[in-house]
């Protein structure tokens, strides 16, 4: 039983590392590139989640080679904006792209 729940983790852990891979391996994107941009991605959430005049569960964050792109809803025109600051203000963006709607 010991062995199964090993041999288990083994191929979840296997497939997630050659499915990261095959996407370097078509030259989407280095491995190093890919935790910079999760960690872009981490930062921009966790600082809209602290700024209490954005609404962090209603706005996408991604980010691709640095670029992170925004998307989802926000109330004002003013959240949009403030959602865009924080994301270029935010440690190693190289540029935000912005596709949230207003939407009162």
């Amino acid at each position: 039983m010991k062995y199964a729940r090993a041999l288990a983790f083994a191929l979840v852990a296997g497939a997630t590392i050659v499915s990261t891979g095959c996407s370097v391996a078509r030259h989407q994107q280095t491995v190093g590139s890919y935790v910079d941009d999760a960690g872009i991605t981490t930062a921009v959430k966790a600082k809209m989640a602290e700024d209490k005049s954005v609404s962090a569960t209603s706005i996408s964050v991604e980010t691709l080679n640095g670029t992170v792109q925004l998307s989802g809803f926000a109330k004002t025109q003013t959240e949009k904006d403030r959602a865009e600051a924080i994301a270029r203000n935010t440690k190693h963006v190289r540029d935000v792209r912005n596709s949230i709607v207003v939407r009162p």
